[in-house]
């Protein structure tokens, strides 16, 4: 892998992303490598959680906008949305999934944090949604993962402004679960893991499986659609 870096030790595996010189940014080989490393987690009988975290001051700065993109048409682009197909990803992992957050954590990679099951984060972490400045809805899934872990109006407020929200905010709307000073993240976010790794992976996996089926069992149905609207109208939008 080029942009990923796999480690396992103690029944965790570790995934860190280590394009610090773009902040970490999400350009389409990062999220293919993603995709196909999470297909092969979803296989490994030994891994009992799987942490996401970063290489560098910043968890990611979300999609690379910078990137060069290649001459698609809109049925090309259709098929190939690799950003929700990397969200899919995370959410059919059945072993438990920890985002360890720190710096900057905008648009798709606020999105992987929100479609693990937990979050740990420094008081540095610092989440927005910029998509609304670029004249995008969130996709991703990402509206209806933010929508259940701070609700609706708060929801609102964050996808809609655009704002960047600071980590003590996040922590009392439920964004985060474990916050920590910055020097104690590696070391809170292994706390955590190895509290599950500590669980039956049978009866976990299934909980987990249970649960997520009961909470987001209309998300394809709602969501499939924004990603769809944006191709279609893009050519179009004005204001």
């Amino acid at each position: 892998m080029k942009f990923l870096k796999l480690e396992k030790r103690n029944k965790i595996s570790y995934v860190s992303f280590t394009r610090t010189e773009s902040l970490n940014a999400l350009n389409g080989q990062t999220l293919k490598e993603l995709i196909d490393l999470n297909k092969e987690l979803e296989r490994d009988s030994n891994t009992k959680v799987v942490v996401y975290r970063s290489e560098g001051k910043n968890f990611s700065a979300g999609a690379d906008i910078k990137e060069k993109q290649k001459k698609l048409s809109k049925l090309e682009l259709w098929k190939s949305n690799l950003g929700k197909e990397a969200i899919e990803s995370i959410l059919k992992i059945n072993q438990i999934t920890i985002a360890s957050l720190r710096g900057y954590c905008l648009g798709g990679a606020a999105c992987i944090a929100s479609a693990c099951d937990f979050r740990v984060a420094s008081e540095t972490t610092l989440v927005a949604y910029p998509e609304i400045d670029l004249g995008m809805n969130l996709n991703w899934f990402g509206l209806p993962l933010l929508l259940r872990l701070i609700g609706l109006s708060k929801t609102k407020k964050m996808v809609i402004s655009g704002e960047i929200e600071n980590a003590n905010d996040l922590f009392n709307w439920g964004f985060i679960d474990e916050l920590c000073k910055d020097e104690d993240l590696d070391k809170e976010t292994i706390a955590l893991a190895k509290k599950y790794t500590s669980k039956p992976a049978l009866p976990s996996q299934m909980i987990k499986r249970s649960v997520n089926a009961l909470a987001y069992q209309a998300d394809q149905a709602i969501m499939h659609m924004d990603y769809d609207q944006f191709l279609l109208s893009r050519e179009f939008y004005k204001e």
